[in-house]
């Protein structure tokens, strides 16, 4: 995994993917205490970053590959991502989704003409369905997130912020990244160490589901005990990739974790000073800018929305903290 690789992506999505906004608040910077700018890929085709690291896997197989068609596991946001790019491609695409997924992350994928296969992910292991699955169909597996292509794509997200940095007179910052496997952590981290060397990557976590915070400190990779039980769901996974995992930990600085109510809260502010709609995996970056003020350090911040994907009851209660 290298520049290179991303760049090679950055051409492949090129008319595909959107470059989105670098947006900002005073009334964010207030609550900081420093500059905030948030990198909206809640805008994003399927309402994420994941399309990027889905069209960058489809784009790179072989055709005759390809047109066998798809496979993924996902709670949501790859899956619409991998759905998207393969009814770009006119291939089939099947999505392992766990059954508690939200209802709307399920809707969305199947409007996008994915087949949707439910697993149980406490009790089932979706690693090894995927790949029973893929053998029995002639499909290509493409990982959420271990996956070099899908890093690469990722990746491009990292090329617009230093791009958006600079712009702004931002040269020195840490880019805060909400974090699952690693996929768009890694990738950033990657852009941003060739092309703003002074913009460190840092992962951000719900807490109690926050291993790669937790590998970070410890130097090897850490597993979290539950797999549920979240608002979170987009971010919550077993542990870091084996290979998102010595990327973050060589380029990233030390991991942010944030309760379930902060990212409620910023989900919230989100929608009230930069109106735009923010899941909750999708906030916890722009709820450790504005909440864990006293572990970040520099005149700015920047962060990721780094999906919109929200059931309206989750919309509906966070809009209706009082803060």
């Amino acid at each position: 995994m290298d520049i290179t690789r991303i760049e090679a992506a950055a051409g492949r999505l090129q008319g595909h993917a959107r470059r989105t906004p670098l947006l900002s608040s005073p009334f964010l910077d207030e609550i900081a205490g420093r500059r905030v700018l948030v990198k909206a890929e809640c805008l994003q085709h399927t309402g994420s970053f994941k399309f990027r690291g889905a069209w960058s896997a489809l784009s790179a197989l072989d055709p005759e590959v390809r047109a066998k068609g798809v496979i993924a596991f996902s709670s949501g946001n790859h899956a619409q991502g991998i759905a998207a790019a393969a009814k770009g491609f006119g291939v089939p695409a099947v999505i392992i989704m766990p059954a508690d997924a939200p209802a709307a992350k399920v809707a969305g994928t199947r409007g996008l003409g994915a087949e949707v296969v439910p697993y149980d992910r406490e009790k089932e292991d979706r690693d090894a369905l995927g790949a029973r699955l893929a053998a029995e169909r002639g499909l290509t597996l493409v990982k959420p997130f271990d996956e070099p292509e899908v890093i690469a794509g990722q990746g491009t997200c990292g090329l617009e912020i230093a791009e958006q940095a600079a712009e702004e007179g931002v040269t020195e910052a840490d880019v805060l990244v909400c974090c699952g496997g690693g996929g768009l952590t890694s990738g950033i981290a990657l852009a941003l160490e060739a092309k703003a060397p002074g913009l460190r990557a840092r992962p951000a976590e719900p807490e109690g589901f926050d291993d790669v915070k937790r590998s970070l400190a410890a130097g090897t990779i850490q597993r979290n005990t539950a797999m549920g039980g979240n608002i979170c769901d987009a971010i919550v996974t077993p542990q870091p990739g084996n290979l998102t995992f010595p990327i973050m930990q060589r380029l990233c600085g030390p991991g942010l974790a944030v309760t379930e109510e902060e990212a409620l809260r910023a989900m919230q502010l989100a929608a009230r000073h930069l109106r735009i709609i923010a899941e909750p995996g999708g906030a916890v970056a722009l709820a450790a800018a504005l909440f864990r003020a006293s572990e970040i350090e520099g005149e700015a911040v920047i962060c990721t929305v780094s999906g919109g994907n929200v059931d309206a009851a989750i919309l509906a209660r966070a809009l209706a903290l009082d803060i």
